[in-house]
Parts: structure tokens; C-alpha cells; sequence
């Protein structure tokens, strides 16, 4: 804070409360960015900048790896996303903390950041050193590359079922229609639709998403499903009927 005032710049102290229900990690990143959202709504803020490095880009598409995660996750963090801006994931931890150095800029170090307990510090001191050891070098740098190119795939893809969805009734779809679209955008439009019948965010998991895609491509005459938020998803003379039950 003292440093900031140094250089004559604005800071706001936000204290958050960390609920838990997803894990220490999840909950916190939550309550960060909940905070900076806060901030940047007080200040009328167009653009907040975040410090994530290369390092931290490679960490989150090893993680999503083996997770299994979609290509969307898999692109790991973006350059711009809304107002958050991300300028050094073209640089390394290393080069930015040289560089704090070199201008005398202190920078301050999450103690979280050794703790093993979280999943994140094991990818970054024991995964990626050991690819590194047994692969070569410049497994982060790869890991970086690929996330950059699997965005560009998304986001192609993502364009694609938006027009889909502008152009169709998510709530009572054609089946046979649906069936010949490529799975990747067939399954973006099925958890559109989720969420457009009254799905909670964030609680539609690709199981949900997968079960409704039988309903489409391995129709046997099956029930009706059950979804988050009171959703029920049924197939009734080759469409795909979606509604909320509200008891």
C-alpha cells in the first residue's frame, strides 16, 4: 500500500469473506475477483489488470488436462476477458520477478503459493519440473502455445452455437436437426438451453449435458431427466422439450 502511495496511485482495501463450499481454492479465486469487481465498479474502471505469467497460464492447462476438460477450459486464461486484462502471459514468473528487481519494485508473495495442499502449487513445484526433467525444456512454453491455439478453436466454435442459438428456440428443438451438427456444437446448445430453462449457473456438468445428447443421438424411447434448478428435459415427438418445474 505504501508503495502504491509512493507512486501517487489509488488503493482500495477490500477485506473478503471465504465461504468454502468449493474448496479453499475455487472459494477464494471467487472471492478475489468478486472483490476487484467491486472495486472496478467504484473507480468506473474500463480496464483491471491482472499479473498472471506464462507460468500461471501452463499451470491452468495442466490442470485442466487432468481434469479433463473441454477445449474452452483448455485455453487456458484469456488476454482480455471483459474488463480483466492479462498483459504478461507472454512472459515468464522468472523475467517478471527479475524485472520487480531490477527497478526496485517489491512484490508480494502469496504464502499460499508453497503450500502442497493445493493442487495448483503441486502442478507448479513438482508436475511441471518433472516433465521438464523427463520431456525437455519449454514444456510451459508448449503448454502456453496450445492453450493460445485451442482458444481460437473455441472461440470459433462458441460463434458458431450462439448463431445457433439466436436462430433457434432453445426451449423446443428439432432433434433430427440437432443430431446432424457437430458434437461440439451440438453440446454448447444443449447446456445454452439448460441454462435458458432456469439451470442455476455453474451447476450444468457435462454428465447433465451428456445425458441430454442420448436423448438426441441414442434415442431408445428413454424418460425424461432431471436437471439443477428443477429442469426437466424430455423427448416428445422428435423434439427436445425443456421446462422448469416449480412446485
Amino acid at each position: 500500500v505504501a508503495q502504491l502511495k509512493n507512486f501517487g496511485l489509488d488503493c482500495i482495501i477490500k477485506k473478503v469473506n471465504v465461504d468454502l463450499k468449493d474448496g479453499l481454492e475455487a472459494s477464494a479465486r471467487a472471492a478475489r475477483y468478486l472483490a476487484l469487481q467491486e472495486a472496478a465498479d467504484e473507480k468506473s474502471a474500463v480496464a483491471v489488470f491482472l499479473g498472471h505469467t506464462r507460468d500461471d497460464q501452463a499451470e491452468t492447462v495442466l490442470l485442466g488436462l487432468a481434469r479433463g476438460s473441454g477445449t474452452r477450459s483448455l485455453s487456458g486464461m484469456a488476454p482480455h476477458n471483459g474488463v480483466y486484462v492479462r498483459p504478461l502471459l507472454e512472459i515468464t514468473r522468472d523475467q517478471s520477478e527479475r524485472y520487480c528487481e531490477e527497478v526496485k519494485l517489491q512484490y508480494w508473495s502469496d504464502p499460499h503459493n508453497e503450500n502442497p495442499d493445493f493442487s495448483r502449487v503441486r502442478v507448479r513445484n513438482v508436475a511441471l519440473p518433472a516433465l521438464e526433467t523427463s520431456i525437455g525444456p519449454g514444456i510451459s512454453e508448449a503448454l502456453a502455445r496450445s492453450a493460445h491455439l485451442l482458444r481460437d478453436d473455441a472461440d470459433a466454435l462458441d460463434h458458431w452455437a450462439k448463431a445457433e442459438e439466436l436462430a433457434l428456440d432453445l426451449l423446443n428443438l428439432d432433434c433430427a436437426y440437432l443430431e446432424k451438427l457437430p458434437r461440439a456444437v451440438r453440446t454448447r446448445l444443449i447446456r445454452a438451453a439448460i441454462y435458458a430453462a432456469g439451470a442455476p449457473a455453474g451447476m450444468v456438468t457435462m454428465e447433465h449435458v451428456s445425458g441430454v445428447e442420448a436423448l438426441i443421438t441414442a434415442w431408445s424411447g428413454q424418460g425424461a431427466l432431471n436437471l439443477p434448478g428443477g429442469v426437466k428435459v424430455a423427448r416428445i415427438s422428435g423434439r427436445l422439450s425443456l421446462l422448469q418445474h416449480r412446485p
